[in-house]
């Protein structure tokens, strides 16, 4: 990695500090996991992405674990630390795929589905970008889209009308919010992608206004909004709600041809 490309993370860092989504970890080491096993023969995975100063014992805290394997019996759970620092790297999604999606998907599940809260609802929709697909289900908790005025100019505009301008060379902290909303722009040409999409997010949330844009991609009941801030004490309680209506029944109907 070049001197420039390092420091041209550091806006990105700058952007997730002001949104109090900035986790201290170490991202030379393999990114942190733990596994939450089922307790009956597990037939599908979720892989819980950390949000704000979040590290593998604070989703262990956070009742996260137990509220999908709630809605979800059959499921192994996955507590990632994957923090800033792999984000800092620009590398991110590669490292998630790499060290925690490819090796689960030797174990032989049914279904990966990739989870993620504030930052790591950012960190879902990145994988998903670079990644089209490639996980099963994505589950959103109140996740971090971008600065205020960038926000502020898609819901004005409306995402469809909004510009992204030219495609970069490469995604960098000048541009990563830009890119992440352009690939959303392209869910609205892909149903498929959409009908496995789940967002939720409390009413008093600091980055509720960031939500709508994002919501009117996906379908009418695939989004729930309850009373409450940031804070895992909304989101896994949310999860168990989304999960549960994301149940086996309803997502076999939608792959159905």
């Amino acid at each position: 990695m070049t001197a420039g490309w390092r420091w041209s993370w550091v806006g990105l860092a700058v952007s997730l500090a002001l949104a109090g989504c900035l986790p201290a970890v170490n991202p030379q080491a393999p990114v942190p996991q733990a596994l939450v096993p089922s307790d009956v023969a597990p037939t599908r995975l979720v892989v819980v992405l950390p949000g704000r100063g979040d590290d593998v014992q604070a989703l262990r805290d956070s009742g996260i674990a137990a509220a999908i394997q709630s809605a979800w019996p059959d499921a192994d759970v996955v507590l990632t630390g994957l923090g800033f620092g792999y984000y800092m790297q620009g590398r991110a999604p590669q490292r998630l795929h790499d060290e925690v999606i490819v090796p689960a998907r030797t174990r032989g599940y049914r279904e990966v589905w990739l989870m993620g809260a504030s930052m790591g609802g950012m960190g879902t929709l990145m994988y998903d970008r670079a990644y089209p697909g490639d996980a099963d289900g994505l589950v959103l908790l109140a996740p971090y889209l971008g600065d205020r005025t960038l926000v502020e100019d898609i819901r004005t505009r409306g995402l469809m009308q909004w510009d992204a301008g030219p495609v970069p060379a490469e995604v960098n902290a000048g541009n990563y919010q830009r890119e992440l909303w352009r690939h959303l722009q392209g869910w609205r040409n892909d149903p498929a992608r959409t009908r496995s999409v789940w967002l939720g997010y409390g009413a008093d949330d600091r980055l509720a206004g960031a939500m709508p844009p994002l919501a009117a991609l996906l379908p009418e009941d695939q989004t729930v909004v309850v009373e409450g801030g940031h804070a895992w004490k909304v989101w896994s309680p949310l999860a168990r709600r989304l999960l549960a209506a994301a149940g086996p029944a309803r997502l076999d109907a939608q792959r159905s041809p």
